[in-house]
C-alpha cells in the first residue's frame, strides 16, 4: 500500500530500524542520489563521511532520544557519489525504550546556506557545541578536554572560516547572513 504523504513529501524522509534504512521517499533518494530502491536495507553508516562521525553522532543522538524521544542536528553527510553536503536531520523514535530500534527521520539539504569546509571530527564537535552557545569551559567539560584545547580548536575554526571573532564564526557556522 502506497503512502503518498510519505512518498511525495517535499523533504527527505526515511524509516529506520536499528540505523538501517527500511524505506525512503523520493526526495531523500534525489537528495542523496539514486532511486528509492537503492537505499532499501542500506545501513545509514554508508551516508556518513566516516565511521567515527556515525558513532559520535549516534552516541549523542541516542542520549537525547532516551531523554526526549527526539533528536535534531545539522551535520555533514555523504551523497552516493561521495560529495559531502550539509544536512539538517530530525528524528523521532517510535520505540522510546530502544530509540534506534524504529524511527522516522527527516533530512533536508542545507548546503546552499552553508559551504562544506574540511574539519576534523573534534573541530566539528567544538563547532557544534559552540553554536549551541556553550562557553569554552562548557565545551571542554562536554568533550573531556581542557579550556585551552577548546580555545586552540576555536582558533583553527576562526582561521578556516575566515572569521575575526567568535560571533562571526557562529554566524558562518549557522548559515546566518552577515
Amino acid at each position: 500500500m502506497s503512502d503518498p504523504a510519505f512518498e511525495y513529501a517535499p523533504i527527505g524522509l526515511v524509516e529506520l530500524e536499528n540505523r538501517v534504512i527500511r524505506r525512503c521517499n523520493l526526495h531523500f533518494a534525489s537528495m542523496f542520489g539514486g532511486d528509492e530502491g537503492d537505499y532499501r536495507d542500506m545501513p545509514l553508516l554508508n551516508l556518513y563521511p566516516s565511521h567515527e562521525d556515525f558513532e559520535r553522532i549516534g552516541k549523542r543522538g541516542l542520549q537525547a532520544m532516551l531523554e526526549t524521544g527526539y533528536y535534531t542536528d545539522e551535520r555533514i553527510m555523504r551523497r552516493r557519489n561521495g560529495d559531502l553536503f550539509w544536512c539538517r536531520a530530525r528524528g523521532k523514535s517510535l520505540t522510546p525504550d530502544d530509540p534506534f530500534r524504529h524511527g522516522i527521520w527527516s533530512f533536508a539539504d542545507i548546503s546552499e546556506e552553508r559551504r562544506v569546509i574540511e574539519l576534523t571530527p573534534r573541530e566539528r564537535d567544538v563547532a557544534l557545541l559552540t553554536c549551541r552557545g556553550l562557553s569554552a569551559k562548557e565545551v571542554g567539560a562536554e568533550l573531556g578536554l581542557s579550556y585551552r584545547t577548546i580555545e586552540a580548536h576555536r582558533a583553527r575554526l576562526l582561521e578556516k572560516f575566515g572569521a575575526r571573532k567568535l560571533p562571526e564564526l557562529v554566524a558562518k557556522l549557522s548559515g546566518m547572513p552577515l
